[in-house]
């Protein structure tokens, strides 16, 4: 059984603080933000995403011009998406991180297209101002990462930390991820074999 809990952490990026530390920083913040309202046996696990361009970090839009703006920039292009988990044991106080990072190709989509994806909203809510999973929009030309980390939650990499605090969980984390997502991860098998992919 787990509850989700929405933490009031400042995500302002630190001067020069490069994508990976911030992640990592935020998603530690999280887990800690969420202790005072945790018991001994839980197992908190906090996370973040950040969409990355070059060396620029792309929060979510704060308006529709900016959405606009960040589909056309990333636009034809593969851009980063780093996902951090932190992952806090509530009883002996043992904090564990992990960081994902995944390359995504988008494709070249239309002006026109940008304009009707903007105006149903969805990207005002997201980093870098899309979702992989819109069905409608499509951004991704194609994937050879963590379809998952790219939504927010990389699960291979969270069994992965699982497994290093005793936890082992009843379900087969990598095929439902997969039939789940309808994608056949090919990074899912080196990933629990502890391998750094990026």
């Amino acid at each position: 059984m787990f509850s989700v809990s929405v933490s009031n952490v400042d995500e302002s990026q630190r001067t020069g603080e490069p994508p990976a530390d911030y992640v990592l920083r935020l998603a530690e913040a999280k887990a800690r933000a969420a202790v005072a309202s945790a018991r001994p046996e839980h197992i908190i696990i906090g996370a973040d995403t950040a969409v990355v361009d070059g060396s620029r970090i792309l929060g979510k839009p704060k308006d529709v011009m900016e959405a606009t703006a960040m589909l056309k920039l990333l636009r034809g292009h593969a851009h980063q998406v780093y996902t951090a988990l932190a992952i806090l044991r509530m009883h002996d106080g043992r904090l564990l991180t992990e960081l994902c990072v995944t390359n995504v190709p988008m494709r070249n989509y239309s002006d026109e297209e940008i304009d009707a994806y903007v105006l149903s909203g969805d990207p005002l809510d997201k980093a870098g101002a899309y979702a992989i999973q819109n069905s409608r929009f499509h951004p991704v030309q194609a994937m050879k990462g963590c379809y998952a980390s790219v939504m927010g939650l990389p699960l291979c990499h969270l069994l992965r930390v699982l497994r290093k605090m005793d936890v082992q969980p009843d379900a087969d984390i990598p095929a439902a991820c997969q039939s789940l997502l309808q994608y056949p991860c090919p990074v899912s098998s080196a990933i629990l074999r502890g391998e750094q992919i990026g």
